[in-house]
């Protein structure tokens, strides 16, 4: 497998398995709280309709869009969407932003399922909603993420294969630890599919306007090691800035 095959695996997988997993903390709730026929009911389809759109879009975009545009535009929405990821990951690690707490979310939804009437063993048409639409808005980073690097490598199989698996896993893992989701370490898989998802950005839109990388897809792995030392870097200035900044609050209350 080349280089950039792996690091297409490595970030789908991540990247799916992070969004999936802040899914699954949605279908839990519901589950637990309205009953778990409409809630798989609603995910089951919201996984089909997300499927759907990888397949009527991804070949479209192969087939019709040149591939140097196709380059630009997706290396573009690429490092739009990692250095989002980045940024908040880079502000968690310095105590800046509050870390995410699935445990917190799952409960929160809890308490707000709970306050509606129904629920039980048949049909929650609120189950059923509340399931689809979890599943659904975090999908559809998900179905981004997979066409923009699966159609822009030409792999849209490997993308989805990768994506797939990440369902998979967390479902199963979902399946049997239910509510103990807070062990995932969210915040750092955030943090490795920001680095990721900004070097592939980096790579293609360099492609697309014409740069010639030196190692051809080798650099992938170098923009991963080069941005992954400047996040850690930033963490560590706006952490210390932090720290200091707090001391001489305590110093001046004093």
């Amino acid at each position: 497998m080349r280089s950039s095959s792996a690091v297409l695996v490595v970030a789908v997988f991540l990247a799916s398995a992070v969004e999936m997993v802040e899914a699954l903390t949605v279908v839990v709730a519901v589950g637990v709280t309205r009953g778990w026929r409409s809630a798989v009911e609603g995910t089951v389809v919201a996984v089909l309709v997300l499927a759907g759109l990888v397949a009527a879009v991804g070949p479209a975009l192969v087939h019709y869009v040149p591939l140097g545009t196709l380059r630009v535009v997706v290396g573009g929405l690429l490092l739009v969407f990692g250095l989002q990821w980045l940024r908040k990951a880079v502000l968690r690690s310095a105590g800046l932003k509050a870390k995410h707490d699935e445990d917190t979310i799952f409960q929160a939804h809890v308490d707000e399922l709970s306050s509606v009437e129904g629920g039980g063993t048949g049909r929650d048409t609120t189950a059923f909603t509340v399931a689809f639409k979890g599943v659904f808005l975090e999908g559809l980073e998900v179905v981004v993420i997979v066409l923009t690097l699966g159609t822009t490598e030409h792999r849209l199989g490997l993308a989805s294969v990768a994506a797939l698996a990440a369902v998979v896993v967390v479902g199963t893992v979902g399946a049997v630890v239910a509510r103990q989701l807070s062990g995932v370490p969210e915040n750092a898989l955030k943090a490795v599919v920001g680095v990721m998802l900004v070097s592939y950005g980096t790579f293609w839109t360099g492609e697309g306007i014409g740069v010639h990388w030196p190692g051809s897809d080798a650099t992938i792995l170098v923009l991963v090691a080069a941005y992954g030392a400047v996040a850690w870097v930033l963490g560590r200035v706006l952490s210390a800035e932090r720290t200091g900044g707090e001391r001489a609050g305590g110093v001046h209350v004093a």
